[in-house]
């Protein structure tokens, strides 16, 4: 059995789940409401405050359903109660971050600043100028959202100059030495 399929979801206070036909799952919450429909071959139920996903057979495809299945039903629980946050940060002489209204402005040493605009249901803090946080309640919109952020300089192993997240750890080479 799948080790994370297997395990109940917790649906926490404030949070309503319904699952409609065709496995459409909608997630209220504080933070606020998230829809997705879910591979339909997987029975979802609720069971005393929790969601249990089973599956119908032992075939791969629906063994590796399975785990998926419950894990984003997971994080859609987890976006509306908490949201989802990714801190990225823009190191190199010169480069900064601005804010114009839902505008993220990136001046990264190109001939032009880099201007973003915010997607819906996701913002951008800024933290001084070079720390950008970004926050929703949808974790792949986040993640990918960041990814197209740090995508506009990414870091150099060299001097390290670009937009990096903030967990992430750069592998730093040796520059080119003079002639004796």
């Amino acid at each position: 059995m799948s080790r994370i399929g297997r395990m109940p979801v917790a649906i926490p206070a404030g949070v309503t789940v319904t699952i409609a036909e065709n496995n459409k799952v909608t997630v209220k919450g504080p933070k606020g409401t998230l829809e997705r429909e879910l591979p339909a071959e997987m029975e979802i139920k609720e069971e005393d405050g929790h969601i249990v996903v089973t599956r119908p057979n032992d075939l791969k495809k629906m063994k590796s359903l399975h785990g998926l299945t419950r894990t984003l039903i997971h994080n859609m629980i987890l976006g509306v109660s908490e949201g989802y946050e990714k801190k990225l940060e823009v190191n190199g002489v010169g480069y900064r971050a601005q804010k114009q209204g839902k505008k993220l402005v990136l001046s990264l040493g190109y001939s032009h600043p880099v201007e973003m605009e915010d997607p819906e249901g996701i913002e951008t803090v800024l933290e001084g100028q070079n720390v950008i946080i970004v926050k929703g309640i949808n974790k792949e919109k986040v993640g990918q959202y960041a990814a197209e952020i740090r995508d506009k300089r990414r870091p150099e192993p060299y001097k390290g100059k670009g937009i990096k997240y903030a967990d992430e750890v750069i592998r730093r080479k040796v520059g080119k030495t003079g002639k004796k």
